[in-house]
């Protein structure tokens, strides 16, 4: 359904990830957010949008107790690979030909920024990025699930990030402006990416004082060097 209440025939493709060193060892999905685990929360928002919800795990078992039975839970074909790993999984096996791919840390997803996205892709372009603060974000994007094969040429190149991918593919550019005149907020491309950061954005969910400086969210690096081809 989309924001109106009609069907989009979209993927969405949470990329669930490893236990993370930099969180005690903890699973960012798993952790608390506004009172429900950061995986439920981003699940809920994408059904606002999503046909169908796929999450990537290297072991689904700790997902089984928190999502409902419509929720796909699939493995990397190539375990180890970090998110270009997911996103091969993910692209080989939607349902839909776009696909609205986030992060495991991603607390503030924005289904009307998936929705602005899916609609601003371009004719033959590979994907629809949102452009925040000058730079583009990979993780929050939609993507046509045919790039799977540009996923796979990725991971034989020995690519980890999403960026890596980026590289590859004919992207439309969505700026930070467009989403602002839709009334959007550009937080949904907010990472935790540390623990003490963590703990910051939970506190100012429950106080609704969330402020979100565009240097502090979590650009992986070298992605201030993508262009679109």
């Amino acid at each position: 359904m989309n924001l109106e209440g009609e069907t989009v025939m979209m993927t969405g493709l949470i990329l669930a990830g490893e236990p993370d060193k930099r969180m005690g060892g903890r699973r960012e999905s798993l952790l608390p957010f506004g009172g429900e685990p950061l995986l439920a929360r981003q699940v809920r928002e994408m059904r606002r949008v999503c046909a169908e919800v796929v999450i990537a795990a290297d072991n689904p078992r700790p997902y089984l107790r928190i999502v409902d039975a419509d929720v796909r839970i699939i493995s990397d074909y190539y375990s180890g690979k970090g998110a270009i790993g997911g996103m091969h999984a993910g692209f080989s096996l939607a349902r839909h030909d776009a696909v609205w791919v986030v992060g495991c840390g991603m607390p503030f997803l924005s289904a009307a920024a998936a929705e602005l996205l899916c609609g601003l892709k371009e004719a033959g372009a590979d994907a629809a990025v949102p452009v925040i603060g000058g730079k583009p974000s990979p993780l929050h994007a939609v993507y046509d699930k045919r790039c799977s094969s540009q996923a796979l040429e990725a991971i034989e190149r020995g690519e980890r990030r999403a960026e890596g991918l980026l590289r590859a593919l004919n992207w439309t550019p969505v700026d930070e402006s467009l989403f602002v005149a839709a009334g959007i907020e550009p937080h949904f491309v907010a990472a935790i990416g540390s623990y003490a950061r963590y703990t910051a954005m939970a506190q100012a969910l429950e106080t609704d004082k969330f402020e979100f400086k565009k240097p502090a969210f979590q650009h992986r690096e070298g992605c201030e060097n993508l262009k679109k081809e």
